[in-house]
């Protein structure tokens, strides 16, 4: 069930820039709908509202959080299968591959880009061997076990 924006809505935009489906329309100055259709449920809408406008599936209404302070994955190499489903999951292409253990032929994910991170967790959530957790941003290490190739 898609998320819904209520009558609080101010049409400040930051939603409908925000989304990585596009499910977001409206004018600026005007109440702002979300397209069920196109909607992922990935929470960026909710996390940027300035007037708590976007309410989940249960009608509840998403906090405004900095984005400096969303959750951004951390691989665990050592669990990694490097099966990509984390690559594929991610809605706005924030991971990407690398070679990263020395030594190891094999293509590990990272976090290629942090500012396009949403902090959705798909990743996290769809990784079969539960080798992605989130963890805050501006962590020093998002890959555990790193060892440069």
């Amino acid at each position: 069930m898609a998320y819904t924006i209520s009558n609080e809505c101010i049409g400040c935009m930051a939603c409908a820039k925000i989304c990585p489906t596009n499910a977001v329309t409206g004018e600026k100055k005007q109440i702002h709908a979300i397209d069920p259709a196109a909607c992922i449920e990935c929470g960026a809408c909710g996390r940027v509202c300035p007037s708590r406008a976007v309410l989940d599936h249960f009608g509840l209404a998403f906090e405004r959080i900095p984005k400096k302070e969303w959750d951004c994955p951390q691989f665990d190499l050592k669990t990694c299968m490097s099966c990509t489903i984390c690559l594929d999951t991610c809605p706005v292409s924030a991971i990407s591959q690398a070679l990263l253990l020395k030594g190891n032929p094999h293509l590990f994910p990272v976090l290629a880009d942090e500012a396009l991170c949403i902090g959705c967790g798909f990743c996290a959530g769809d990784c079969p061997a539960d080798a992605v957790t989130m963890v805050p941003r501006n962590r020093e290490s998002r890959t555990e076990e790193t060892e440069k190739a």
